[in-house]
């Protein structure tokens, strides 16, 4: 695998390329971004150790991760009881905090020192966000018929049947337009930092990659915020 993910790095440096997916054609029509595979299985990684050792050995009076990690779940679980409210949030917190926290963590893997390891975000692959953008519509849609039944469509029809084609246009550029913000954002900055590392002291990278950390977090708060929004209309009699 070493010998692979090296002959593929050259690949791509001789391609010039800024932001190397390392693209492999499995089938015919099927390509594989390798790159965004392995960011994803980290991201995935490390949000469940971050998980597992906060949680190992609780204290009543928190410290160090555990207290950061419950500083998150609290500020998530807010946004969950005002948007959904309480039955809202004990049914959607497990996935919406796993959410928050794998799109906020890709986010940030791509702002690590280029040592050794080509760091990117899994989030700067137009296909992870979109995926992450389709999974959060059709959750919303299946979680409304199992709260409401089938009646949950009937507010493409609300108030009156005539606002059926803005609703329907509403669900089509929605995931569009939340995958696009989250791809745009986190490849572009990405692609500035390694640009201002080629061409500027290290203490302008540096500085960008202190407000890239910051964006990270932002675009992983609007995003859960609009994946909320997606959800709230299922549990809209709750609160």
């Amino acid at each position: 695998m070493g010998t692979e993910a090296a002959a593929m790095a050259k690949e791509a440096e001789n391609a010039n390329e800024i932001i190397h997916y390392f693209a492999q054609e499995w089938a015919p029509g099927v390509v594989i971004h390798m790159q965004t595979m392995y960011m994803t299985w980290i991201t995935m990684a490390i949000v469940f150790l971050l998980f597992f050792i906060a949680s190992r050995n609780p204290k009543l009076v928190p410290s160090g991760l555990q207290n950061g990690m419950e500083f998150f779940i609290d500020f998530l679980n807010g946004l969950m009881e005002e948007t959904l409210g309480m039955k809202g949030r004990k049914y959607m917190a497990p996935f919406m905090i796993t959410l928050f926290m794998f799109i906020f963590i890709g986010n940030e893997l791509g702002m690590l020192p280029q040592i050794g390891v080509h760091w990117t975000s899994p989030t700067n692959d137009i296909n992870t966000v979109f995926a992450l953008s389709l999974m959060v519509a059709f959750g919303g849609y299946a979680v409304g018929v199992h709260q409401q039944g089938i009646g949950h469509f009937k507010h493409f029809i609300s108030p009156k049947p005539g606002f059926l084609p803005i609703h329907l246009l509403d669900a089509i550029t929605k995931p569009l337009t939340m995958a696009l913000r989250l791809f745009g954002n986190i490849l572009a900055g990405e692609i500035l930092l390694i640009v201002l590392y080629q061409l500027t002291p290290w203490v302008i990278p540096e500085l960008w990659v202190m407000f890239s950390l910051f964006i990270g977090f932002l675009q992983a708060f609007i995003f859960t915020m609009l994946a909320l929004s997606s959800f709230a209309i299922a549990f809209h009699d709750e609160h």
